[in-house]
């Protein structure tokens, strides 16, 4: 492969899977570091932002995994579900906490209520109480991942593995769509990188800049063709979106306004990722950042000061964000998981002024167009086609 080309599933796409984030881990405020029980995680406020996601047209919604601080993922994935009318719920899902047949089961389930509208995002993070290596996490979740598109596309789950040896029927666990919902990935180390390449449909970046973003994206979609697959990729970013620059950088400026240094590392550590190579890479973006936190034009870094994971934002306009996400597209990124402070608000405004400024598609219903379309090639292997 040229090292300079970023194959991609789905080049024909002209339009952006645009999705929110449903803050269920208690990741919710105003001013990072200064909690308002207004924002407190629950099933009122969660369930309002993703049903207001929905009506305003938001193609799929980011349903977060967190011991410390969250609601359980899949119990109010599927409470939500028969609510909604057209939005994709992103159900994040910990790999060795569920026995995988009945995990297969229970995302089969949700599938069905859905009607086809679930897709899942592949989570390697330890487990409470646990201090797995890396290279053991992403084996566990290779071998989950195996386990359920056994069960999804065959009448026998036949599996011997380092984590799990398992012979029985998958009669009770065939989703609605064929071969199972997408699978969205995030991870950078070279384990990470590799079950993407060879299991996963879409590979998820946090923000960083543009030439990272792309070196990032020349690797999986090498790795990938060693497995004679290819992959769609995400970006997984908070915004702060106003009618000037100027007014969008105050507000960015005064999310973390009320957050001391050690409040912050505090916040940052509570995930269960806290220590992953991901978040080191945030960390390193911020130390070479200005001095107003901003690492190139409109991607702010300063939003990491207070929460783990994804740690930076577009600020801007809305015609500077537009022109920003068509520059991503692009480059070949498909997906999007934008957030803000609070949620609800932000959400609100994000579907005023930018929305409908872009051409939105749906990753399942795009997919679904290629299988039409393709060759039918039995799914016998349990290899998603």
């Amino acid at each position: 492969m040229n090292t300079n080309e970023i194959q991609i599933r789905s080049p024909h796409l002209d339009g952006a899977e645009i999705s929110w984030f449903a803050p269920i881990c208690d990741g919710d405020d105003r001013y990072l570091g200064e909690r308002s029980m207004e924002y407190k995680s629950n099933w009122e406020n969660t369930s309002k932002i993703l049903l207001t996601a929905d009506k305003l047209g938001f193609r799929n919604i980011l349903c977060p995994s967190s011991y410390q601080v969250g609601q359980d993922t899949l119990s109010f994935v599927s409470a939500v579900a028969p609510m909604t009318k057209q939005i994709n719920l992103l159900a994040a899902v910990r790999c060795g906490e569920v026995h995988p047949p009945m995990l297969a089961r229970a995302l089969a389930t949700i599938d069905h209520i859905l009607k086809g509208r679930l897709v899942i995002n592949i989570i390697s993070s330890n487990l409470p109480g646990e201090n797995l290596s890396s290279e053991d996490r992403y084996q566990r979740s290779r071998e989950v991942i195996e386990i359920l598109k056994q069960a999804w596309t065959q009448d026998m789950i036949r599996f011997e593995g380092k984590f799990y040896n398992l012979e029985l029927p998958s009669n009770p666990v065939k989703p609605y769509q064929q071969g199972g919902p997408l699978l969205y990935f995030g991870g950078y180390s070279p384990p990470a990188v590799d079950l993407c390449a060879e299991h996963c449909d879409v590979y998820l970046m946090w923000p960083e800049t543009e030439g990272n973003l792309k070196k990032l994206m020349i690797n999986m979609s090498a790795k990938a063709a060693q497995y004679g697959r290819k992959v769609d990729f995400g970006l997984r970013v908070h915004v702060v979106v106003r009618e000037t620059e100027e007014e969008a950088r105050a507000y960015a400026d005064s999310i973390i306004s009320k957050l001391d240094i050690e409040q912050g590392k505090k916040l940052r550590e509570r995930a269960l990722d806290a220590k992953s190579y991901g978040v080191s890479r945030q960390a390193q973006m911020r130390e070479i950042a200005t001095d107003e936190g901003y690492i190139e034009d409109n991607l702010w870094t300063g939003i990491g000061k207070g929460r783990s994971g994804c740690g930076a934002a577009l600020v801007g306009t809305p015609d500077q964000i537009v022109a920003k996400i068509h520059r991503y597209m692009d480059m070949g990124i498909r997906s999007f998981i934008f957030s803000g402070y609070p949620h609800l608000e932000e959400c609100k405004r994000f579907a005023k002024l930018v929305l409908p400024k872009l051409k939105t598609i749906s990753m399942p219903i795009e997919q679904k167009k290629v299988l039409d379309h393709e060759p039918k090639t039995p799914l016998a292997s349990g290899v998603r086609v």
